[in-house]
């Protein structure tokens, strides 16, 4: 690794070193500290890294994320969310500056952010960064690729732009998980603005001063409750984070100032928005490990705490061959959060079946998958699939881990089939395969673009870094 790219803290300025060293280890607790360096640190990464240091494995795993968030953006792009979004604010656009993927239609950058952002996480099957529950591309590329569409952007710097916006996000929220996120803060909306500020600023050129600026003025527009979840609200957090993180590199690109102190200060980011706080895990070990490297994707279209309930009923269901009739009930054991996430009893809407641990269930028995078409509005509704829900009953076991469920399905003839998952499909112990990211992205495009288009876009994603222009990107995947 270069000098550049293995920033520790004592490569800093000096009184930054000390100032972040000390921040690193400050205590925990509704009264903070004080803490300086931090902000200033990352900035300084962000804008001093090197691509040429990123290892082989990171920038592959950046290839499949861009291809991942490709599907799911191009896939989400004719729901009626996004036709309500457009609908609205379109009008209000500026110039045709860039894609809204999938579409015809051509915004202005801010707006065309917000839209992509929207449709790559309107169906609840993008990327997940397991340790933060973060869905780290939907700020970042919604963000990058609509700027990229109006600076010219070679395939490589946009890559490594990207790998910095994930690492930015996902190191900020690893200060903050899960007391950030058990406060009711939606963390991809509220992490993820820091994601496209550092992703687009480092694009655009900034200093590390406009950096810090940048971040600053992310930290000044968290948006993202988890109130919102089943509606069309939880997929406008990353559009907003990507949109408002844009915002903020544009505007420090032109030197419009903030706090030095935006993520540490007393009255910061950090302090305000949780009530514990680890900054070591913002500073430490720059270019040693990279947060996309534990990345993941979904092979169900839902909330990532009820894909272990999924594995198994789909597992049960394959090994004895059941059906819905058969069934007299199914009894789940989950981790605390997944009530506390899914626990909706009667969803009536496809949006609200995606937090509905009780619907997953009898939809992996009923139907054997869990994708974008599963969750709709008329499966909700499906006298079939609604007489199982109402026979599942699931109930908090501390000794069961988020990834992990104990099902128990209870047949009328009195048999009884049990499975345990320890590590669910699509983690990070159970990878998706790069073939199954193609098909699973070739699925959620094949009602919006040709076949051969669709494939000629994948294939576009996997030679990014090569790319002359990664504006390319996004007119591949205009209709």
């Amino acid at each position: 690794m270069g000098a550049m790219s293995t920033l520790g803290l004592g490569a800093l300025a000096p009184g930054v070193a000390a100032g972040a060293a000390a921040a690193a280890t400050q205590p925990q607790g509704e009264v903070a500290t004080a803490a300086t360096g931090v902000t200033r640190a990352l900035a300084r990464y962000v804008v001093t890294a090197r691509y040429a240091d990123v290892p082989p494995a990171v920038r592959k795993e950046a290839h499949r994320t861009l291809l991942n968030w490709m599907g799911c953006a191009v896939g989400g792009s004719r729901h009626e969310t996004l036709d309500a979004a457009i609908g609205a604010l379109a009008p209000f656009s500026g110039p045709a500056q860039a894609s809204v993927l999938g579409r015809r239609e051509r915004m202005d950058v801010l707006h065309a952010a917000l839209m992509n952002g929207i449709s790559s996480h309107v169906f609840d099957f993008d990327d997940t960064h397991l340790k933060t529950v973060i869905h780290p591309a939907g700020p970042v590329v919604s963000g990058l690729l609509a700027l990229a569409e109006h600076r010219p952007m070679a395939g490589a710097d946009f890559m490594h732009a990207l790998i910095l916006g994930v690492e930015a996000e996902c190191r900020i929220g690893n200060a903050v998980y899960p007391a950030h996120y058990d406060r009711g803060w939606h963390i991809t909306g509220t992490a993820g603005v820091f994601g496209a500020a550092a992703a687009c600023g480092r694009a655009l050129g900034l200093t590390e001063q406009q950096m810090v600026w940048a971040l600053g003025i992310a930290a000044a527009q968290p948006v993202g409750l988890r109130e919102m979840f089943g509606s069309m609200t939880k997929s406008f957090h990353p559009g907003r984070a990507a949109q408002n993180g844009l915002t903020a590199a544009l505007l420090a690109s032109r030197n419009f100032t903030s706090t030095e102190v935006a993520l540490e200060g007393k009255s910061g980011w950090a302090n305000v928005l949780s009530t514990t706080r680890d900054y070591g895990e913002i500073t430490g070990g720059f270019g040693q490990h990279y947060e996309i490297a534990l990345n993941t994707y979904k092979p169900f279209a839902c909330g990532i705490v009820i894909h272990p309930t999924i594995d198994a009923c789909i597992q049960l269901r394959t090994q004895h061959t059941l059906t819905a009739a058969q069934i007299e009930r199914i009894d789940l054991r989950v981790h605390p959060l997944v009530l506390e996430l899914t626990g909706k009893k009667t969803p009536q809407t496809g949006l609200e079946t995606k937090f509905s641990v009780y619907f997953a269930a009898a939809l992996a028995i009923v139907r054997g998958s869990a994708g974008m078409r599963d969750f709709s509005d008329a499966n909700a509704k499906d006298p079939v699939l609604v007489a199982l829900r109402d026979r599942v009953t699931a109930t908090v076991d501390p000794a069961i881990e988020e990834h992990q469920v104990r099902a128990r399905i209870t047949l009328k003839d009195g048999r009884v089939h049990e499975r345990f998952v320890e590590h669910v499909v699509g983690s990070l112990e159970r990878p998706m395969s790069d073939a199954d990211l193609e098909a699973k992205a070739l699925d959620l495009m094949k009602d919006v673009l040709p076949d051969t288009q669709a494939r000629a876009l994948l294939d576009l994603c996997w030679k990014a870094e090569s790319l002359p222009s990664a504006a390319a990107l996004a007119t591949a995947a205009r209709t």
